[in-house]
């Protein structure tokens, strides 16, 4: 009889692991409860819906995140093959058409004969491995009975205050939340082209795959103004650890100076404003949402502004004076678990005694950053899983890798005050001899972990 796995949540994470699990002959039954139950920020039903932005971020061989989709690849991470389908230009990173992307995925799922679809929202897990849910079906809540061999929680940053409660009871712990924001989109025949350009940054020639509105000074400094002062939706004050620092809302970012976002987001450096044949004060720069570029991203424009504001502020960008939102920005809480505490190097949760079966954690709720990130987490607690239940002995990811350095990091013990992370350098084991050429270092750092990737998946080529 094959071993079953009941897997919660058909997010970046769950539907990477879904079909992982079902191609390596395990039976999966995969829970999501869109439609069934909405969200604040997704807009439709389907697995793997990107809602903060359609970036998977750089591509570039140098960088950590290249790093971990040439690591994703070499695993053999069907969603990222899904996100390469239906890739548009963006650069040097992979952004993806939202809409074809999330199809692709959902497609993938549904015509896997070992996978099982159920929506339905998961409230609470057993002490026996059995899940309480809620459906169109029942008016109460009612146990799913016949338990599954292993329980894979990648509920996501929006988990239920009914699951997370569920969740605190077995692991004994406080769950921690954080605001997380998106940004507003805007629709490409509201733009005015004789304001924004075409360029991507330190574009060497020709038109680039962003689009550009360049500030003035004066225009800037207006702006800012008018952004310190609009009204919030979330009446908090986020000089708190509640707030993620990586999708710090724009009016937080530029309320920490007036020149902040000049010297993030909105920096000007490596653009020219063609009309002008200068650099601009200040540049927000707008990505494709979708390959016809019907629609663009406001790039690093994630924000708690309410619509009104939003749509009074931002059209004080040069060239969208006139802009129509697709999509207003949101501000939503993101829930995840304190995973050096809780989760070893499998995602498997160490202090699970409560429940009868294995239980596994995987995307942003337990505790990575990042789409590809979370895409990783589900690969990883697969093999995890996998390794559980067919009685092999799980090895660790090499550190060397951008997600076994980050894997190391977020469940390693002696990590304090955790805040969900993105790979990076920064937290790679370095070089007896510093290599002082950054490009060269994170050449190096990527050549090493590529050798130290293909050892492993030598040794374990059972699991892959």
């Amino acid at each position: 009889m094959k071993k079953r796995i009941d897997i919660i949540g058909a997010g970046l994470a769950g539907s990477e692991a879904a079909l992982q699990l079902a191609r390596r002959g395990f039976s999966v039954r995969l829970f999501e409860m869109r439609p069934f139950k909405e969200t604040v920020v997704h807009k439709t039903s389907n697995c793997a819906e990107l809602v903060c932005s359609n970036s998977l971020k750089s591509l570039k061989s140098e960088s950590a995140a290249g790093m971990l989709k040439r690591e994703l690849s070499k695993m053999g991470s069907v969603v990222l093959e899904c996100a390469y389908k239906a890739q548009v230009p963006a650069g040097g990173a992979l952004a993806v058409d939202r809409e074809v992307f999330s199809s692709l995925v959902t497609q993938a799922i549904r015509a896997e004969k070992n996978i099982e679809f159920v929506i339905a929202e998961v409230i609470a897990l057993d002490t026996d491995g059995a899940l309480w849910v809620v459906d169109d079906a029942h008016k109460e809540a009612y146990r799913f009975d016949d338990p599954a061999d292993a329980v894979l929680i990648s509920s996501g940053p929006l988990t239920s205050d009914e699951l997370a409660h569920s969740l605190g009871e077995i692991t004994g712990t406080e769950q921690l939340a954080f605001y997380d924001a998106a940004a507003p989109i805007v629709l490409a025949d509201s733009l005015d082209r004789n304001r924004v350009f075409s360029q991507s940054r330190y574009a060497n020639e020709g038109e680039g795959d962003y689009l550009n509105a360049p500030f003035s000074k004066e225009e800037y400094e207006h702006f800012i103004e008018e952004l310190i002062g609009a009204e919030c939706v979330i009446k908090k004050n986020f000089e708190t650890k509640d707030l993620f620092q990586a999708c710090q809302p724009v009016e937080e970012v530029a309320r920490r100076g007036f020149d902040a976002p000049r010297y993030g987001a909105l920096k000007p450096v490596g653009l020219i404003d063609p009309h002008t044949q200068k650099r601009p004060w200040a540049v927000v720069q707008l990505r494709a949402e979708d390959k016809h570029k019907q629609s663009y991203n406001l790039v690093g424009f994630q924000t708690n502004l309410t619509f009104s504001e939003q749509k009074r502020v931002f059209r004080m960008i040069p060239g969208l004076e006139n802009a129509e939102f697709a999509r207003f920005g949101v501000m939503h809480r993101n829930t995840f678990i304190n995973a050096p505490q809780l989760l070893d190097s499998s995602l498997r949760l160490k202090h699970s005694s409560k429940v009868a079966v294995p239980v596994f954690i995987a995307g942003q709720l337990g505790g990575t950053e990042g789409y590809c990130e979370a895409i990783a987490s589900g690969l990883v607690s697969s093999v995890g899983v996998a390794s559980c239940l067919l009685g092999y002995q799980f090895e660790s990811l090499p550190v060397e890798t951008a997600f076994g350095a980050l894997l190391a990091y977020a469940t390693a013990e002696e990590t304090l005050e955790y805040q969900p992370m993105h790979v990076n350098f920064g937290i790679m084991p370095p070089f007896e001899k510093r290599i002082k050429n950054k490009k060269e270092r994170y050449a190096a750092y990527a050549a090493r972990g590529e050798k130290a990737l293909d050892a492993y998946l030598e040794r374990n080529k059972t699991l892959f």
